[in-house]
């Protein structure tokens, strides 16, 4: 199974800013149940990701009542990223390898196009699980078969 199965669903996760966006536009898409805000250069690329740690722990050095911080500054830069024709066991190895929730999906050209959330991945691959086991016992028994 290939990563291209779960787009759909992962084209509606993805939530992105530009990298020059202030810090505070990222936290009010994270307070809103986003996970992950895509970070994108002025062409479209990816950039980098914000998650809820990166912004509390930006927080936590802000002086006064302003943090005028760009998310570019803030955002995480070497990011796992998959593509569509990658294989689902294989992302959701590397998201387990890495302790990732989500995973930025991206063309050949680096633009974003969706969001892999591990429940979606999880899933996808239950399904393809159960699909085999029915599949392989009615090979079995026989079924369709005569």
């Amino acid at each position: 199974m290939f990563v291209e199965r779960v787009l759909p669903a992962a084209r509606e996760k993805l939530v992105m800013i530009a990298d020059d966006a202030p810090l505070i536009e990222a936290a009010k898409l994270l307070g809103a149940g986003t996970d992950l805000v895509v970070i994108c250069s002025p062409t479209g690329v990816l950039a980098g990701v914000i998650t809820k740690t990166d912004v509390v722990s930006q927080i936590s050095h802000c002086q006064g009542t302003i943090c005028a911080t760009a998310a570019s500054l803030v955002m995480t830069r070497d990011v796992v990223v998959c593509r569509p024709g990658d294989g689902l066991n294989d992302v959701w190895s590397q998201m387990k390898e890495h302790g990732l929730k989500n995973v930025p999906i991206t063309d050949d050209e680096a633009r974003p196009i969706g969001v892999l959330n591990a429940r979606v991945a999880l899933q996808a691959l239950l399904h393809e699980s159960e699909d085999e086991e029915l599949l392989l016992r009615d090979y079995v028994m026989g079924i369709g078969y005569r």
